[in-house]
């Protein structure tokens, strides 16, 4: 018997979006007030998605103490309360949006030894969320 079992994390970080592959006034008319040269935070909720059988031991699909672990490790000590495009090498040159940052958590956990990781849903506000599998676009699973 295989099931999904789903942990929400929260961590905050500011950004800036702009591509050095526009110019300042496309940079400005894409991405608006998130172009700020000063960039802007946000708290966000990451939810995180692992899938496996129930071990017949424990009764549990992993443990949550060990998820918690790796997650703070990959995730919450390296991102929480950073300034993206400058503090983490992966988007010195890639831009910060929060479907790249998804991509970027999703790429970090996706060694978790205990079980599959199926998701990564990243809360950007109470409006904005995105979701990765791993995926790329126009495949099924």
């Amino acid at each position: 018997m295989k099931l999904q079992l789903a942990r929400r994390y929260c961590f905050a970080a500011s950004h800036r979006l702009h591509s050095a592959q526009l110019g300042e006034e496309e940079n400005k008319r894409i991405y608006g007030k998130c172009n700020n040269p000063y960039g802007h935070g946000h708290n966000y909720v990451v939810e995180v998605a692992v899938s496996g059988p129930v071990d017949p031991a424990t009764g549990m699909i992993a443990n949550l103490s060990d998820l918690d672990a790796f997650v703070t490790c990959e995730v919450l000590e390296p991102f929480d309360h950073k300034y993206l495009n400058e503090e983490i090498p992966e988007f010195r040159e890639r831009v910060p949006t929060t479907e790249n940052l998804c991509i970027e958590i999703f790429n970090r956990l996706r060694g978790f030894p205990r079980a599959r990781l199926e998701r990564v849903r990243l809360e950007e506000t109470s409006l904005n969320s995105f979701e990765y599998t791993g995926e790329p676009a126009g495949s099924s699973r």
